[in-house]
């Protein structure tokens, strides 16, 4: 593993521990070069993933940038950042194991969608007004208006 301080190409792992979620291994590293220390994280990847964007743009699934999406929508919230990570992961086991490597973004949308309305109803408004492309106050009221009268229901 190339160390991010110096560049060194070797590490010795000093610590190895299964994360909280258990769906990744967490290790302590120490550069043979510059005996920095830095942390990787090791995960069971099944498939390369490749999300189908619109216009026809395809970029490789990163669990990271919908991890911090989520973590935008979510900001302030009563949401331990745990629920959030196992979301992710749940979300990428789901598309590994459908046995396709492109995904259209709209289904991982909707897979966020889903997995936020029963979390947290802000966090859920919040990922839809830039999932769904809200572009005035209206829009807005509508979709939380659906929200309260679903709640409601």
């Amino acid at each position: 593993m190339r160390c991010p301080f110096c560049g060194h190409e070797d590490s010795q792992v000093k610590d190895s521990r299964p994360t909280e979620d258990g769906a990744a291994i967490r290790r302590r590293r120490q550069c043979e070069g510059c005996a920095a220390r830095f942390t990787t994280f090791e995960r069971i990847q099944l498939r390369e993933l490749v999300v189908l964007k619109s216009e026809d743009r395809r970029e490789p699934f990163d669990r990271e940038k919908l991890l911090r999406s989520l973590l935008i929508a979510a900001r302030k919230r009563p949401i331990e950042p745990l629920r959030l990570e196992k979301l992710v992961s749940g979300i990428q086991r789901q598309l590994e194991t459908q046995g396709e490597t492109e995904v259209q973004s709209q289904r991982i949308g909707e897979m966020v969608m889903d997995g936020l309305k029963g979390m947290d109803s802000v966090a859920y408004i919040r990922f839809a007004s830039v999932y769904k492309d809200f572009r005035e106050a209206k829009d807005f009221e509508e979709f939380a208006g659906n929200v309260s009268a679903v709640a409601k229901g």
